[in-house]
């Protein structure tokens, strides 16, 4: 983490999210979070398994026949030493991709959208591109969110930056959802007073 960290209610907080804007682009970005080159996909809750197991009938009508082919012979998830996470095909694609006009888009968040599920997709897909190093097991007893930086997002971070919409901001929905609205609502005030502040 750049500076000195921000610690709300224990969980610790990357500062540099305080200035940091961001505004996912997928016309230009092609979903690239969804297909990144690697063994492991995105982190999951162990509850995670049980919940995508109960709407995996229905996720699966908006994949691929290859992916669901796939799931059905490998299962969705991997366990390794630092917790859980989705499969990938060929050590790129998130299994539960499906591809909608060059654009890589999420079967989870699909079906959410159509109202046909209430799991909107996993957490660690939602945070991204924070990344909570307690989801995968690396820290035993605290949350530690870190700004994620890869090449593929810079489009959002020009798009962030063009609209004035801060990463904190865009990432409401999915910071509430994990942490609630009180703990959001005393973010805010702390990252807003920091900037105040320079």
């Amino acid at each position: 983490m750049s500076g000195k960290a921000i610690v709300i209610d224990g969980i610790f907080v990357d500062p540099e999210i305080a200035n940091s804007y961001f505004a996912c682009d997928v016309e230009k970005c092609k979903g690239a979070c969804c297909f990144m080159e690697g063994e492991y996909g995105a982190p999951l809750l162990e509850e995670e398994i049980s919940l995508i197991k109960d709407v995996l009938p229905i996720v699966k009508k908006y994949l691929p026949e290859k992916n669901v082919k796939f799931i059905d012979e490998n299962g969705f998830y991997d366990e390794t030493s630092t917790g859980y996470s989705t499969k990938c095909i060929n050590d790129r694609e998130c299994v539960f991709v499906f591809w909608e006009n060059g654009i890589a888009r999420c079967s989870f968040e699909k079906a959410f959208i159509n109202g046909e599920i209430s799991f909107r997709k996993p957490i660690s897909c939602h945070l991204f591109p924070l990344r909570n190093y307690s989801l995968n097991g690396a820290l035993v007893g605290g949350d530690v969110l870190k700004y994620v930086k890869i090449s593929e997002c810079k489009p959002a971070i020009k798009k962030g930056e063009r609209e004035k919409i801060k990463l904190y901001e865009f990432l409401k929905p999915a910071l509430t959802r994990y942490f609630g609205e009180e703990w959001f609502n005393k973010l805010v005030k702390t990252l807003e007073s920091l900037n105040n502040r320079r």
